[in-house]
């Protein structure tokens, strides 16, 4: 069986130095420039570049380095070579690519330098890939301890964001800190909301096979579930279907004209895989 696209080892290799050079661009371009660090490896060596003019890319190796060390001693091979490639890609890539700043202002700067890197974090979701750095110590804190890795994350990059009031002041903290927000916000929308459906779940009393009617008459594929009322005890049929967002509206208008009082249960979904819209 042929694999799939994003199963060919070249093209995971391509996506992974895409993401890693999307992540060095926001860094380059957006935070290092106004020095507000919103946590990670990153964050660390824009606050040490700051402070002390140290060079970033140089932090990012060492410290990933580091974290590959406490990788291999405290947790599995598989794990190792899943963050080994980014680890050592990313500071490679963040010393290549030039930093300039091209947003003057510090709200803007962080608004597009949030979006940048949570488009290359999502990617190495995707992928089950990292970039390495602060990623490593809520595995290990996980696997010793059960503690929630995203929780741990979120604390570590906190940490690393307080240093701004230390190093670059109040507002740097604050900007910081919206960051973290700003990619939140943007992982979670790249994630769920590229693929938006809605699931539709209906019942008629008397219209159900004319509803089934103009559904398959419009093209949209159906599943039909047997089910039982749970007061009258009564067996009947409903129907389910998947819809794009956009087409959500017109698929009410056309049940109602068949039946104002049609029962209808709606549930957002955020991702379809395989097959037509419904079966």
């Amino acid at each position: 069986m042929q694999k799939r696209l994003t199963q060919q080892s070249w093209f995971r290799i391509l996506a992974l130095v895409i993401a890693l050079e999307i992540i060095a661009i926001a860094i380059n371009f957006f935070y290092a420039p106004i020095n507000v660090a919103a946590g990670g490896a990153t964050g660390v060596a824009i606050l040490l570049d700051a402070a002390f003019g140290f060079n970033r890319a140089l932090t990012v190796l060492i410290i990933n380095i580091a974290m590959i060390i406490l990788a291999a001693v405290f947790l599995d091979k598989h794990t190792v070579r899943n963050i080994a490639f980014g680890s050592f890609l990313l500071p490679i890539l963040l010393y290549l690519t030039p930093s300039h700043k091209l947003v003057d202002d510090a709200v803007l700067a962080v608004i597009i330098g949030g979006a940048v890197f949570a488009t290359g974090i999502a990617i190495l979701y995707r992928l089950e890939a990292s970039s390495g750095g602060t990623t490593v110590p809520p595995m290990i804190l996980k696997k010793y301890f059960k503690f929630n890795t995203a929780i741990s994350l979120l604390v570590i990059d906190m940490i690393v964001t307080l240093f701004n009031l230390l190093v670059s002041g109040t507002n740097a903290f604050f900007l910081a800190a919206f960051s973290l927000v700003v990619t939140s916000l943007v992982m979670r929308y790249i994630e769920t909301g590229l693929d938006l459906k809605r699931q539709v779940q209906i019942m008629s009393n008397d219209q159900l096979p004319a509803i089934q009617e103009m559904l398959l008459s419009e093209d949209i594929s159906l599943t039909v579930y047997d089910v039982r009322g749970g007061y009258t005890d009564n067996n009947k049929e409903m129907l389910m279907v998947m819809v794009d967002s956009a087409n959500y509206a017109h698929l009410l208008r056309q049940i109602h004209d068949l039946d104002q009082n049609a029962f209808i249960v709606t549930t957002n979904v955020t991702e379809v895989h395989g097959g037509r819209l419904g079966y």
